[in-house]
């Protein structure tokens, strides 16, 4: 107990550091996903290759490497970013690449004839898509987009790479300090908090859809 008191300071200051990246990653990702797929699935041949190729190197290559890529790489190029935006850049155009694949295939699991049905009714594209296409993709993506966001709350744990004091490197390095591998226990009792939480949210909003 005497070492928790102890730690407890660092993990807290870690964990602010954890949330701040995971709130502010899933605030903007998730909106540009959305737009990403919608660019994908109606822009012209030229865009959609562009987005392709975005989303494929994306995917393709470990987040670490694309937050060393932004931090230690462009300054090479002369773009010189701080921890912490680099580590948000790198983030939000990774998860924003995960997300609009996630939108794409719930928006093209809509059949087509819902969509003539609202044109032949003139509800209106924009209206009809809002009032009557949206809620159903929503109902078909939120499993998967509640397992990207549970996934980053665990990803955050990679900006260690560049020097940032998370949760996780806050318990490094109070195991360190103290010689004892316990600090690591607290830490994931932090981490099965934060997800019990947003699975517990998650779960509300699956049931109100």
């Amino acid at each position: 107990m005497n070492l928790f008191i102890d730690i407890l300071p660092s993990l807290l200051n870690g964990l602010k550091t954890t949330l701040l990246l995971f709130i502010v990653v899933l605030i903007i990702s998730i909106p540009l996903g959305f737009i990403v797929a919608l660019i994908r699935i109606h822009a012209h041949k030229i865009i959609t290759t562009i987005i392709q190729f975005y989303i494929f190197i994306m995917r393709g290559t470990p987040l670490l490497l694309q937050i060393m890529f932004i931090f230690f790489g462009l300054p090479y190029l002369g773009i010189t970013l701080n921890r912490i935006p680099a580590a948000l850049i790198a983030f939000i155009l990774n998860y924003t690449a995960y997300y609009a694949e996630i939108f794409r295939g719930g928006i093209l699991a809509i059949p087509k004839n819902q969509s003539e049905a609202i044109k032949v009714l003139g509800i209106g594209q924009i209206r009809g898509f809002l009032k009557i296409i949206m809620p159903q993709v929503f109902k078909i993506v939120l499993p998967s987009v509640g397992n990207e966001v549970i996934n980053l709350v665990k990803d955050t744990s990679l900006i260690y790479i560049i020097g940032i004091t998370e949760i996780l490197r806050a318990g490094q390095t109070a195991v360190n300090t103290y010689a004892t591998p316990i600090p690591f226990i607290f830490v994931g009792i932090f981490y099965l908090i934060i997800t019990a939480f947003i699975t517990l949210i998650l779960n509300k909003i699956e049931k109100k859809i």
